[in-house]
């Protein structure tokens, strides 16, 4: 297996009026597992039921209703901890946060604050160029995620929907690794996309299945080196939240302002307070929420209701055996075993599904081939009709078909466009459209050169020309390929015009 190497990117640097000043970014991430019920009951999890639909008595906290774990949400945990490289604690515990939200029955929220069930991981967030950052993770606990408040139904009520509450959420804690907005945004897809690998969580952003919550701070240059040092957060600056965050382009929006706005206020004399802050999108801005509480001002205590939680090493194990080959594991079997750039190879490995797609085509094909044609051809055709993947109307066979064609020289390039054309529009077999509708390559040398000789007879001053300069040879290979309908050898056509040229 090749050894993945890369450079540490470069701090994002904003000039302010009188300094330069770098970002620090620490990223909390919220993912849904996916699985059919919640953490503590047996209600479905089901993303657009009718509201206050799917709700047992635990989640709306009647009296008397006690949580009972789901195990597989704690499997789903445990095995996204072991896709980050993340140490699983065999104990942990659940605590209770105390807080009043409308769309919160219980008054309080069911987390894991001082023993998680998963610690320290790390992910390598590549940026392309040979660019890569390894962002540690401090953590990932279970909690249970609120319900929804709805303000926009009518002017003068809210609405609560509780259908969210009690969906069970991972929360991933990074630590202040991060320099750049890209690099936040990039951490983001890294994270969604090892998840869709290991279908713990289906990433959807839209639907609030993932969303962000970003740790901004902001330090002159050469500070964050001493921090690295000492571990010291005193050499970096007060950090601000910017809360639910669900889009990598807002991510990267909210960062950048927050750090300018920072940036005026130290400059101005003034000090940053620490806050949960909020980003308006039309004003391209962050407002405060609310000031940013410590772990004391919610009141954490055990949950009196749940024992901690013991898991076994023979458990993890078994679970550890069934993890799949991840994008990194991948990618770069990819390029071992196919002998794709490091670009094509991170393309074909962007999720699960074209990852399995590209190899389906690839298996004991052309490797490059296959690649140049999934990336070019299916999936520019499949985005240019709003598609994806998983309806793509082009089996892996069908194309793999088409590939073999072009190997064995039957069609020429362009004709397996044309024929990509029909099987993706159509259907079928490409070796019996091929055959059926006459579209094989001419390799007949003697048909080629009868048609060129013919051109060289009717043009004797492009032939000239071509003799000064041979660059114009192509000239004469266009027009054999004209008078064949395409279906001319190319490879056979530029040795005979180079020949036929060189007398």
């Amino acid at each position: 297996m090749l050894d993945l190497t890369y450079e540490l990117p470069k701090p994002k640097v904003i000039s302010g009026a009188k300094h330069d000043w770098e970002l620090v970014i620490g990223l909390e991430v919220h993912a849904q597992v996916s699985s059919n019920a919640k953490l503590f009951s047996g209600a479905s999890t089901q993303f657009g039921a009718e509201p206050n639909s799917n709700v047992a008595f635990v989640d709306a906290a009647m009296p008397g209703m006690l949580p009972v774990i789901n195990e597989y949400c704690v499997e789903q945990a445990v095995r996204t901890g072991l896709g980050l490289k993340a140490e699983i604690n065999l104990k942990s515990a659940f605590d209770r946060k105390n807080y009043f939200y409308p769309d919160l029955p219980q008054g309080y929220q069911i987390s894991q604050l001082y023993h998680p069930i998963v610690g320290e991981g790390e992910v390598l967030v590549e940026l392309g160029n040979g660019l890569a950052r390894n962002v540690r993770i401090e953590r990932i606990h279970m909690e249970q995620d609120a319900g929804k408040s709805i303000h926009d139904m009518d002017p003068n009520m809210s609405f609560v929907d509780l259908n969210r509450v009690g969906v069970c959420l991972m929360e991933i804690v990074s630590r202040p690794d991060i320099r750049g907005p890209e690099e936040a945004a990039a951490f983001v897809g890294k994270l969604r996309q090892i998840m869709r690998y290991l279908g713990t969580c289906d990433g959807n952003m839209q639907n609030g299945n993932m969303r962000a919550d970003v740790n901004v701070s902001i330090c002159r240059p050469g500070q964050y080196e001493k921090y690295q040092e000492t571990q010291d957060f005193s050499h970096l600056g007060t950090r601000c939240e910017i809360k639910n965050m669900n889009s990598m382009r807002f991510i990267q929006q909210a960062i950048e302002v927050e750090a300018r706005r920072q940036i005026a206020i130290v400059e101005a004399g003034g000090t940053v307070d620490q806050e949960t802050r909020l980003y308006d999108v039309e004003k391209g801005e962050t407002r405060s929420m609310r000031s940013k509480e410590e772990a004391h001002d919610y009141r954490y205590f055990p949950d009196p209701d749940l024992l901690p939680l013991e898991i076994e090493q023979e458990w993890v194990d078994q679970i550890a055996a069934t993890l799949p080959e991840l994008p990194d594991a991948k990618k770069l079997r990819f390029i071992s075993d196919f002998g794709l750039s490091d670009y094509d190879a991170s393309v074909l490995t962007a999720d699960v599904e074209s990852a399995a797609y590209f190899e389906a085509v690839a298996e004991g094909r052309n490797g490059k081939l296959a690649a140049n044609w999934v990336i070019n051809e299916l999936f520019g055709r499949l985005k240019a009709d709003d598609k994806d993947i998983s309806n793509c109307p082009v089996t892996p066979a069908q194309l793999g078909g088409v590939i073999e064609l072009i190997s064995a020289d039957t069609i020429s390039g362009k004709i397996a466009k044309d024929l990509f054309e029909i099987v993706y529009t159509e259907g079928g077999d490409p070796a019996q459209i091929v055959e059926e509708r006459g579209m094989k390559q001419v390799t007949d040398t003697g048909a080629i050169e009868s048609a060129l000789d013919q051109i060289i007879a009717d043009n004797p001053a492009q032939v000239e020309k071509a003799k000064v300069n041979p660059k114009l040879a192509g000239w004469f290979v266009g027009q054999v390929m004209k008078a064949t309908g395409g279906k001319a050898n190319p490879k056979a056509v530029n040795q005979l015009v180079a020949q036929k040229l060189g007398e």
